[in-house]
């Protein structure tokens, strides 16, 4: 499989995504979880590049081997702490709300928001949309994993 661009995204592009890392960051989440995070979600769309990007991200941030092979299974492990279980849980079903899953219900946000305070819930959120925005892009241009520009 090829990728289909050829060419970096351009400065206001990169300049925008800047804007929303910061913004991420800025929320008060711990670093590991954001790659957990981006990690999970990217499983569920199966993109390769953003997989491989969030272990990278995720064992500069001191994650184990261990917990990285059972994120896919984080509900039957027991790696993770309540709040990380919250957030997975918020994480799938943010991401799955195709073919009338029905998305996130109240009862999974009420259970988020009592493990993360409202800035957190905000960063969360911006990360799971922007990990599932990256998904859908490299999925389209068949971005390869690994791939730096």
């Amino acid at each position: 499989m090829e990728a289909r661009l050829k060419s970096a995204p351009g400065p206001d592009l990169t300049t925008a995504f800047q804007h929303l890392f910061k913004a991420i960051h800025a929320g008060g989440v711990e670093p590991r979880l954001l790659s957990l995070i981006h990690l999970r979600v990217s499983q569920i769309n199966s993109c390769s590049p953003c997989v491989y990007a969030s272990i990278d991200a995720a064992k500069k941030a001191g994650e184990t081997d261990e917990r990285l092979h059972s994120v896919a299974a984080w509900r039957e492990t027991p790696f993770f702490t309540d709040d990380e279980r919250a957030a997975f849980e918020l994480t799938e079903a943010a991401t799955r709300i195709q073919d009338g899953a029905p998305g996130v219900t109240d009862e999974i946000w009420e259970a988020a928001a009592g493990h993360f305070t409202q800035e957190q819930l905000g960063a969360i959120t911006l990360e799971i949309a922007l990990t599932n925005f990256f998904n859908r892009i490299n999925r389209t241009t068949n971005e390869q994993a690994g791939k730096s520009w």
